[in-house]
This record gives C-alpha cells, structure tokens and sequence, in this order.
C-alpha cells in the first residue's frame, strides 16, 4: 500500500461501482434494490441532483456537453488523423447525459456476433427480452416492445421533422430505399424517423430516469461525485477496493468497474491486469497477464455538410433521419452502413445559418485498435489508437456510404432545401479527390468498444467472461460498454444499459446466484483489509 492512502472512514460496502454513467447508475439503482446490499457509486464528474441538472445535460441537441462535462480526450484515428476527439460524458449519466439520444437496439446478428466468443446466457431471446423489459414506448407492437420500463424511448413520427430532414427520407425513398416506421422492430433497414430517449424535450439520461429522487434517498445507496479512481487494491489475487486519484480507499466485498470503455481499462491497467510486459515496462506489478486494451473497435464517421436554404432553416429536432443499410460488401445479415441525418451542427458555420449533416457511419468495422497507458498517473490520459482502415474492406465500404449520402442529397428531392455542399465542398468531384478529402477528415461515430472484452475460455482476447468476472482474480468485474465483444451496428447507450439491466439480474437478482458477496463467516478478512 502507498504512504499517501487513506482509508474510508465508513464501513465496507458491498459493491463499490466505479463511474456513474450509462451502465453504473442502471447498477446502482438496481443492487440498491435490495434494501440489506450496501451500495457505493463513485463518478469521476460531478453528481448533480435531479433538479440541479445543468442545460446542457438536458438538451437533446447540445452534442456533447459542455467542457465541464466532458473528459477531453484525444485518440488517434488514423496516419491521416492523428489527433482526433474523443468525446466521453464526465457527469452522473455519463455519455447518456451528452449523446444525441439515438435510441436503437443492438440487432440479433450484433448478438450472434457476440456469441462467436463463446458467451452463455446470451441468446438472441434473452437480450431481447431484457430490452423490452427495460423499455417504456408508447408507439409500437407489443410483441417487440415494451410499456412499463425505466428507460423512455419515443419514435419520431415522419410529420415532426424539419423540412429538410423529410426531404432526406423522401429523397431517400425516390432512390429506391424503403421506408421503415420503427427501427426496433424486425424490418430495421432502410431509411426513416429515429428513436430517441427524449420526452417533452429533454434527454433522458440514466442519472434522470434511473435515479429518481425515491432511489437517491435509499439508506443503502451512496452517491458520490467527483472522485476520480486510481486503480483497483488487492489483497493477494482478491480485489478489496479501489483508491482514489487523492489516496482515498474505498473497500468494498465486490468492485465493480464501469468508467466506461477508455476509463475502465486505464484503471484495470494500472491496477497490474493487461498485457504484462507493458505492465512491468511502466514499473506496475502484474496482477493478471490479460489483453486488456488490445481490441479496441469504433467506428469511423465522416461529416457531409449542407448549408440550408434560407427557406428551410428550421432545425428542431435536431437527431432525426437514418439510412440503414447493408454495403454490397456486407457479410451475412449485417447492417454495416449508416447514413444519418442531423442537425447537429454550429449554425453558425453555414453561410446561411442552418445546415444538414448527412454523416457516414461505417457501423461493423474489420480494422481494430489500441488503449495502452501513457504512465501510471491516473490525471493522464491514455494513449488510444483507432487504427481506422487498417482493413481495406472498412475503406471500400465507407466510401460507398459517403456517395450514397451525397447521391441523396443531390436528388431533385432534397437538392432545393440546400445551398450547396460545405463538406467536402461543391468542387470535389472525382474519387480520387473524394477519398483524399474523406480519409482526411475521419472522426468518430462516439461508440467504442471491447477494451475489455467478454469470451468464453477458449477465447484469447477476453478479458471478461460472460458474467463480466475479470479473468484470474476475485472480486472485480468491468460491466459497460468495454466488455462487448463486438460493436453493436448502433448507437451503443441502449445496448449498455441492456448489459447493465441484464447482468443485475443475471447476478445479482433475486433468486440468482449473487455472486458479489464474501461469506458473512469471513470476518477476518474484514479485519485485515482495515487494519492494513
């Protein structure tokens, strides 16, 4: 133990939750749940009350928050794009907080996908039903949906877009896509409205829905902003607790990790679990020799902008439209191109005051990167590398997309309601200089992936197994959007409080195995952890 820790002057918790964000929160209300679990959720932002939430945490079009809500973090994309941002909410609600409230469902091949690595207790049934169980929706077949969830999703009818953004989908339909009503139904490709977790204009956040001011007031739970964690603290192979930037520990008889998907590895790797002789290259005992931070995916995004026509300025919503669809490189049932669009631009980079962004989405990319550590302080950011069009595939497909979007957008359709094309630009023509402008201009869609992936024991590249358990210790899991395996072919804040709700009850509910708690017998381990 280093000199300048101190101990948590409160009793050993049950579970300690680090990082209060999509999955975290979901965590915290449902363990908290039971009224004899102590639960201690620790966020690295600030925990705003319900009633205090800041603006721009509640506006669906405030993409991302502000710079007091955001990490600040920069990656790699590419040779091309060596610094790009890397966008991550730094509040209770995390990501879900500044995200542009797209509220689609992880698709079954996204889940058989997962199933490759060897998972059990997720079946394409099983992660179906937790969706529905999780959702409330007014609209929608029952079959498929559900009405008495937490988390509020609400499909944007045709008749409350924007102008243009109508235009995109009829536009879209005059070049031969069909139109979908509901995207989380199982006719998903093609081209309309989104879903979106916004009610009465406001985003709706896991910190708004899921802990809700009856929650917030359990004897059991503890909410704590603020507190940026270190690493995790062992005895032996056992986790114990963690301990903060400022040496403060907090002990608890189960960790849970869910910083989120650069946060979550950064703190397993300077708790000694990753690849050992990167470890041991940064002075840190190796704990567990996993490949932590090995597999990073997201998926690359380009910004195809459109200034409005004077007359068609109107830009609420903001998130509205999407094109859907399988690449004619597409493999199996995979759905590997987006073409969304979006107002979610400044204005005032258009000439006119209102633009369009018809984005391209490479959803289901081959090419697969890195999360390393730069040092073992934890105020540093880590090194994180995309390593976008590694794979000649990804770059064959993404420029596939961005014709696409521009096609559409040139259709005789929507052409009237734009007042020409800012990016790439009206000049850019060939595709030679379309590929040049394209790969030169890659940012990210805002949804990583598997820096600490689950797998079943013949699976190298886990670091999880199915339940989220860190493979060779006890007492620590990692239960966010590190552990899937695969990137979901969608905005991922659904499916991670579908992880979320679905490991709660896998583990920890009623009538499940509780896999977080040490024996009541085991008093002396108690004992020695406060007295070290």
């Amino acid at each position: 133990m280093f000199s300048n820790e101190q101990h948590d002057s409160r009793r050993i918790a049950d579970v300690v939750i680090v990082g209060g964000g999509s999955a975290g929160v979901v965590l915290a209300a449902r363990l908290s749940a039971e009224p004899t679990r102590t639960v201690h959720l620790l966020e690295a932002g600030h925990a705003y009350a319900r009633n205090a939430i800041p603006s721009d945490l509640l506006d669906p079009a405030h993409v991302p928050g502000e710079a007091d809500h955001d990490w600040g973090w920069k990656m790699r994309g590419n040779e091309r794009n060596p610094e790009i941002v890397a966008p991550r909410g730094k509040a209770l609600g995390g990501s879900s907080s500044v995200n542009a409230t797209v509220a689609m469902r992880a698709t079954p091949d996204d889940i058989r996908k997962w199933n490759e690595h060897g998972l059990e207790g997720w079946t394409v049934a099983e992660v179906a039903e937790t969706f529905k169980a999780m959702e409330n929706t007014p609209t929608g077949d029952d079959r498929y949906h559900g009405r008495t969830g937490p988390f509020p999703v609400r499909q944007l009818s045709y008749d409350g877009l924007t102008s243009s953004l109508k235009a995109f989908i009829d536009a879209g339909a005059a070049e031969g896509y069909a139109r979908v009503a509901d995207f989380n139904s199982p006719d998903r490709a093609c081209i309309g409205p989104y879903p979106v977790n916004v009610v009465d204009g406001k985003r709706q956040s896991t910190a708004l829905v899921y802990l809700t001011d009856e929650v917030r007031a359990r004897p059991n739970l503890t909410i704590e902003g603020d507190v940026l964690v270190d690493r995790v603290v062992f005895d032996q192979a056992r986790a114990t607790g963690v301990v903060s930037a400022d040496g403060v520990v907090y002990h608890a008889r189960e960790i849970v990790l869910s910083a989120g998907v650069y946060a979550s590895p950064a703190i397993l790797l300077r708790s000694g679990i990753g690849p050992g002789a990167d470890l041991s290259a940064l002075g840190i005992p190796v704990v567990a020799d996993l490949p932590v931070g090995q597999r990073l995916v997201d998926q690359p995004f380009y910004y195809n902008a459109y200034a409005l026509d004077p007359g068609h300025l109107d830009q609420r919503p903001a998130s509205g439209a999407l094109l859907w669809l399988a690449s004619s490189q597409a493999r199996g049932d995979e759905l590997d191109l987006h073409v969304t669009a979006t107002h979610l631009m400044d204005p005032s980079m258009s000439p006119t005051g209102g633009a369009i962004v018809l984005a391209t989405g490479l959803v289901a990319p081959d090419s697969r990167g890195t999360l390393r550590l730069r040092s073992r302080d934890p105020r540093e950011q880590p090194e994180i590398d995309n390593n976008y069009f590694a794979e000649e595939r990804d770059r064959v497909r993404f420029l596939e997309g961005v014709k696409l979007g521009r096609r559409i957008a040139r259709n005789p359709i929507m052409a009237p309601l734009t007042a020409g094309e800012m990016i790439p630009g009206d000049t850019v023509q060939d595709d030679g200089a379309l590929a040049d402008a394209v790969f030169g201009f890659v940012n990210s869609y805002g949804h990583p992936a598997a820096t600490a992936p689950m797998g079943g024991a013949g699976d190298e590249w886990a670091v999880v197994d199915s339940y989220g358990a860190v493979k060779g210790v006890e007492g620590l899991r990692v239960i966010d959007a590190s552990i899937m395996p695969e990137v979901p072919t969608v905005a991922t804040n659904p499916t991670v409080i579908m992880i979320a709700e679905h490991l709660a009850r896998t583990i920890y509910g009623r009538g499940a195995r509780d896999r977080s708690l040490v024996d009541a017998t085991e008093e002396t381990w108690s004992q020695r952890v406060l007295s070290a």
